[in-house]
């Protein structure tokens, strides 16, 4: 998803300014070019410096972060600013194929090694030589597969199913996982000898709800990318998008906005635009919340009118329509 970092600022200070700050122009500049990230809060400037410090190097990164933060994002970031980046970035998510097909599809296969191999493949090991691959979900590779995983990368050299000759591959491995891999190893699901191989280094890449600040930008880039261009977010929907916790992450506010812009009647966003999570956060939790103000407002607009749901409508300067759901989410 191309979303460029933007300037996007609630203080006033640029995305660039506060990156120049910490010695990260340069890198900036480049990732405006290649990547799609926004660092607009600390805790994502922090793994930004550290993505900085650890795209020279050939190690293998461990990118730890629940789904949905974009892990596969900071994956390309870190292959794009590299000495790999004009070669392969070769992308896999472990848990989206069934076991029997994921060491032909990370290996390759001879032609005639099974039923159905008409012709020899090319493995994603193969594809990937001289650049970066991606394993995602890495927990998820069978026990059997990671014997055979770490016995290529510590040997520089895969073989092919149906094959008896090896052959050399050079590929810097990324991978990444929304499980604490420390636990798999302790529970006997992964086995600790990949572990250690593959986490020479590690990111942790932070929550949505840990970096508000990042929650603006990301949406006002989600609407360049989903809309036209002439949308944008009223205070009062803004103000309800922060003040939500974004369980699936930056995955759940591209979907959020996508919602808000099919159901929107005018340029200007509304609370009522977006999806119920959003609008049915209890107003009770805090009473300090627009929502609470809000639903206070309307009811008192509405004892003003003695039940008069139209002229309660009128008086609030909102729709008649506009009203009846607001009052839906009430009940």
């Amino acid at each position: 998803m191309p979303i460029d970092f933007g300037t996007h600022s609630t203080s006033g200070e640029t995305q660039d300014s506060r990156c120049d700050h910490c010695g990260l122009l340069p890198f900036v500049e480049s990732l405006r070019r290649t990547t799609p990230l926004i660092c607009q809060s600390e805790p994502m400037q922090a793994v930004m410096r550290r993505v900085a410090r650890f795209a020279p190097s050939d190690a293998s990164v461990v990118i730890h972060g629940e789904s949905g933060t974009g892990k596969e994002v900071v994956a390309r970031a870190l292959h794009a600013n590299s000495p790999r980046a004009r070669k392969p970035f070769v992308a896999i998510n472990v848990a989206a194929l069934p076991p029997d097909l994921l060491e032909s599809e990370l290996f390759g296969h001879a032609r005639g090694a099974f039923t159905g191999a008409t012709q020899q493949k090319t493995g994603l090991f193969e594809a990937a030589h001289g650049g970066t691959l991606f394993l995602d979900e890495i927990a998820e590779l069978p026990l059997a597969l990671q014997a055979k995983l770490l016995r290529a990368l510590q040997d520089g050299e895969v073989r092919r199913v149906g094959e008896n000759q090896s052959f050399a591959v050079d590929a810097r491995i990324l991978c990444a996982s929304h499980q604490d891999l420390r636990e798999w190893v302790a529970q006997g699901r992964f086995r600790s000898d990949l572990f250690y191989r593959l986490k020479v280094l590690q990111l942790i890449i932070p929550p949505l709800r840990e970096r508000k600040a990042d929650i603006a930008p990301l949406a006002d880039a989600f609407l360049r990318q989903f809309g036209q261009g002439e949308h944008r977010f009223s205070r009062s929907a803004m103000d309800l998008m922060q003040a939500y916790d974004w369980p699936g992450n930056v995955r759940e506010l591209a979907s959020a906005v996508q919602h808000a812009l099919a159901l929107a009647q005018t340029p200007l966003l509304q609370p009522e635009d977006l999806p119920e999570e959003l609008t049915a956060l209890n107003p009770e939790d805090n009473p300090w919340s627009l929502a609470a103000v809000e639903q206070a407002h309307i009811q008192k607009a509405i004892a003003y009118c003695r039940g008069n749901q139209a002229e309660a409508a009128r008086l609030l300067g909102i729709g008649r329509n506009t009203l009846w759901r607001k009052l839906k989410t009430m009940t």
